[in-house]
């Protein structure tokens, strides 16, 4: 039942695509490999080529996720100077970015309970690694005066909540297009903080 004409890294792109979308849908514990192996039209045997359990499979995908968000993100904030200039460019990015990967955020976030305790460690190692991005800005804009912060980590928490919850409720086609859900959200993580 192998799908015509595809190949291993194809089969694999397939897997991790249908995985994500049938994470989102079922979740974790609903989600089964016969599932998943008839979404992609190969034999569940034939996963194993490309899988090694349905745990890899959800750490491959949150994992692979968090880090295309952390090097996105630092292509986004390369060359940009001044604490405020990279908060607005920040915000712009992270709204962009999430709102175009509504799945892998919900997963990211929702099936954080399902990873092993040492996936689930790597995982947060790399959430804390894209935090800091914020955080770092943050101080930069508190120790130089152009940002006002009380506390630098309540602050990127706080701000990461808010530019994060664009992801459970915009839609394309809604009343305002992903620019202007952008422009919205750039000014008040700003207006927060000046």
């Amino acid at each position: 039942m192998r799908t015509i004409g595809s190949n291993g890294p194809q089969t694999l792109a397939a897997i991790r695509a249908k995985g994500l979308e049938l994470l989102a849908r079922h979740g974790y514990e609903a989600m089964s490999l016969r599932m998943l192996a008839q979404a992609v039209g190969i034999q569940p045997g034939s996963l194993y080529n490309h899988i090694d359990t349905k745990q890899g499979l959800l750490f491959d995908v949150v994992e692979g996720h968090l880090r295309d968000l952390i090097a996105a993100c630092d292509a986004a904030l390369d060359g940009v100077t001044g604490a405020r200039a990279r908060l607005e460019r920040f915000a712009a990015f992270h709204v962009e970015h999430h709102i175009t990967r509504q799945q892998a955020v919900f997963v990211g976030n929702s099936e954080l309970r399902a990873l092993t305790p040492a996936n689930h460690a790597i995982v947060a190692g790399l959430r804390g690694e894209y935090e800091a991005r914020l955080i770092d800005i943050l101080a930069q804009g508190a120790g130089d005066g152009s940002l006002r912060i009380r506390d630098v980590r309540v602050t990127a928490y706080a701000l990461l909540g808010l530019l994060t919850g664009v992801c459970t409720w915009f839609r394309p086609g809604g009343r305002l297009d992903s620019a202007e859900v952008v422009a919205l959200h750039v000014d008040l993580a700003v207006r927060s903080v000046t």
